[in-house]
């Protein structure tokens, strides 16, 4: 596998200075990052939370919501039922 990819890196043509970076994703990603804590904050802080704990669950149904209040701010626990579904969740939200 190996030889046949040092084979093909001839046929790519990167002109993108960033790109062409590679990483073993398993180095970046741990299965057990799971949990993603959000805050919110105003007069509406609590609707945002549970308006953002709705959308997470019916994404990603077994996902477990905890909603906190806090002295100045209300803060979501979300937490995913596998990691993927954490970086979906934030990439689809731009979090």
């Amino acid at each position: 596998m190996i030889k046949q990819i040092k084979q093909q890196q001839g046929n790519v043509s990167d002109s993108c200075t960033e790109c062409g970076s590679y990483v073993d994703i398993g180095a970046v990603v741990e299965a057990e990052d799971t949990i993603l804590q959000l805050s919110f904050v105003g007069d509406d802080a609590l609707l945002q939370a549970q308006s953002m704990q709705q959308v997470a669950q019916e994404r990603f149904p077994d996902t477990k919501a905890d909603i906190i209040d806090e002295d100045s701010a209300i803060s979501l626990k979300l937490d995913f039922a596998f990691s993927v579904e954490k970086m979906i969740f934030q990439l689809e939200n731009q979090l």
